[in-house]
């Protein structure tokens, strides 16, 4: 009798409490882990996501130079940027020929864009409103609210799947924030008075909120249409909702603004340039990672302040920033090192060399990996890796081969 008709097939039903992963499995971890932070997927999120955070830092400082020439005019300054938004990325879809045209978005879309730009733009509003009523520190430690908002958004509505790695991540990127928000009262930079601090701080947790709704509303829309689509519709709808409110609140100060001055105008031109471009690039970074993920990065943006600040505003300095800041770092580096949605990880798994395995991560789809029951992620059944279409076969129970009487066990 040949070698083929010795073999012999048992079939068991799995018991998750039972299974033991592999020592070797676990050696491989490490190794596993090096291959992730160096993978394309994970530089990318990282390095992007600190230029979103660098674009950030660039609207406060312009905004602190107009402030210290007793310039406040916060919805003016975003309206600029609505309208630049518009003008490119308006034309841009009315003269491609790919995608929806501009007629079928405004009959389909076009009241849910304009519900989309109304809460981008009074985000904006209440949450440089509230530095009017509460402190600095206030509002940096309620801004944070804006994460916990995408999260659960993105959990509800986008079906993001979160695994403890993910929770780590977000919550050293918090310590690191706090951090942040600490060393500056130790130094002295929030001392500042605070006339409504109730006010304030309500202020501050509407607009995160909304920062939130917005940001996963940006998801949705550049992963289901495109990026274009969503920064023309914003523009267009945001001009005209910014416009109005802006002429409503700060009409007469803008008309006595001095735009001759080089002192007003540099600093005006630097903000709406970066915002312009933090909206651009914005969806981009949510396309490639997600909403969280870019939330998480921005936390960062004070760091970048700081240091602008030692030679534009005469911050005074303090190790604890690095230390707050290499906490971010860490935080945004353990989140991104796993994708949140089947996309994103099977994106990731290319990335990696195994585009065709089943099981990549526990967060695929059933339909991808339907075998997928044991629990570890680049397996697909037992000891070797198995293509999705053998996974298909194997719904709920392990096929153990045994060839010459030698049982391969699953302990």
């Amino acid at each position: 009798m040949d070698n083929e008709s010795e073999k012999q097939y048992l079939v068991v039903q799995y018991e998750p409490e039972q299974y033991t992963p592999q020592i070797s499995n676990r050696r491989n971890l490490c190794p596993l882990a090096l291959k992730v932070c160096c993978s394309r997927y994970f530089l990318k999120a990282l390095f992007l996501g600190q230029f979103i955070s660098l674009l950030l830092c660039g609207t406060a400082v312009s905004t602190g130079f107009l402030q210290e020439r007793g310039i406040n005019i916060p919805t003016a300054q975003s309206f600029f940027n609505y309208v630049l938004l518009c003008v490119v990325f308006t034309t841009i879809l009315s003269c491609r020929k790919q995608g929806r045209s501009l007629k079928e978005i405004m009959k389909s879309w076009g009241w849910k864009y304009a519900l989309i730009a109304i809460v981008d733009v009074e985000a904006n509003y209440l949450v440089v409103k509230a530095y009017a009523y509460t402190t600095v520190t206030s509002v940096q430690l309620l801004d944070c609210f804006s994460l916990f908002s995408v999260m659960i958004l993105s959990r509800l509505c986008l079906g993001a799947r979160y695994r403890a790695q993910h929770l780590i991540g977000a919550v050293i990127c918090l310590l690191g924030m706090t951090g942040l928000v600490l060393t500056d009262i130790l130094v002295g930079k929030n001392d500042n008075s605070a006339s409504n601090v109730a006010l304030g701080d309500v202020l501050i947790i509407v607009g995160a909120s909304l920062y939130g709704v917005s940001n996963v509303c940006e998801e949705y829309v550049v992963r289901t249409y495109d990026k274009v689509e969503f920064l023309a519709m914003v523009g267009l709808f945001g001009s005209f909702v910014n416009g109005i409110q802006f002429a409503v609140l700060e009409g007469d100060e803008i008309a006595t603004l001095d735009l001759t001055s080089y002192e007003t105008v540099i600093p005006l031109v630097v903000f709406v340039v970066c915002l312009f471009t933090l909206y651009s690039c914005m969806t981009v970074v949510i396309q490639l990672t997600s909403a969280t993920t870019v939330n998480l990065s921005i936390l960062s943006a004070d760091f970048y302040t700081l240091l602008f600040g030692l030679f534009l505003f005469n911050y005074k300095f303090h190790i604890l920033y690095f230390v707050a800041f290499a906490g971010i770092i860490l935080g945004v580096a353990i989140y991104s090192m796993t994708g949140t949605s089947p996309q994103s990880l099977l994106q990731q798994a290319t990335s990696l060399g195994h585009p065709g395995e089943c099981g990549t991560s526990e967060n695929l789809s059933a339909d991808t990996c339907k075998g997928n029951n044991l629990g570890h992620p680049d397996e697909c059944g037992i000891g070797e890796n198995m293509s999705a279409s053998t996974c298909d076969k194997i719904p709920s129970e392990v096929v153990i081969s045994q060839t010459d009487g030698a049982t391969n066990n699953i302990n």
